[in-house]
């Protein structure tokens, strides 16, 4: 392949960096609790990524259809296009394992985005085959703004889908949260009842050695008048 300072290798470099990112996530993604909020704010990034490597990969070949002719040799442009579908191939197989059957399916929205002239200005001085020509090309202009409009289109579907998720995501862990809090409050239910009946069996057990005290007291107040009686 040619060098790395190539913009089209340059992207595919960081592209292929990303798809090994989102391989490693996966992989630690076993080793998470199957549910609760970890798994799923991973489950989250590991989607978002893979979001972002499709456009990436939608960026290159964008890329390759517009490197000129003479540019590379075919062998060259041949083995980046192989290159290219193992890569989208790999994405496509991370994505089908995450339900992302959408999966970032665009391209760059920020291209060129040319006005035609002035129909009249442009007809002027033109025969017929002329005017003819004029036309194609005003409807092949015209169909390329609608390719725009359906890229446009659907980048809003996936930004709108990535959002969803987020919302999802948090919902969960709010819901979680909601769990914990009433776990959590029906333990301290529990623990104040049993607080309170532990204080009721102090209080009685208070008031039972006070009047086993009190009838010592009158015992030995008892023997000590007879005492004093029997001597005196």
């Amino acid at each position: 392949m040619a060098s790395s300072s190539d913009p089209w290798m340059k992207e595919y470099n960081e592209a292929s960096r990303l798809a090994d990112d989102i391989s490693s996530m996966i992989a630690d993604r076993e080793s998470l609790p199957q549910s609760g909020p970890e798994i799923m704010r991973h489950t989250s990034a590991i989607r978002r990524k893979i979001t972002i490597l499709g456009t990436r990969l939608d960026s290159l070949e964008a890329l390759l259809s517009k490197i000129p002719p003479k540019s590379i040799t075919d062998k060259e442009l041949h083995k980046r296009q192989d290159t290219l579908s193992n890569l989208k191939s790999k994405a496509k197989q991370m994505a089908a394992s995450f339900n992302m059957s959408n999966f970032a399916n665009r391209e760059d929205l920020l291209g060129q985005n040319k006005k035609a002239a002035d129909d009249m200005s442009r007809v002027a001085g033109l025969d017929n085959q002329g005017i003819v020509g004029l036309q194609r090309q005003i409807m092949k202009e015209q169909d390329d703004g609608l390719e725009r409009l359906e890229e446009t289109v659907l980048s809003t579907k996936h930004i709108a889908l990535a959002v969803n998720e987020e919302l999802t995501l948090h919902t969960r862990l709010i819901d979680d949260l909601e769990d914990h809090v009433d776990v959590t409050n029906s333990r301290l239910q529990r623990v104040q009842k049993r607080l309170a009946v532990l204080s009721k069996r102090t209080k009685g057990g208070c008031s039972c050695m006070c009047l086993l005290l009190s009838v010592v007291a009158i015992v030995i107040l008892a023997v000590i008048v007879c005492l004093l009686v029997k001597y005196l």
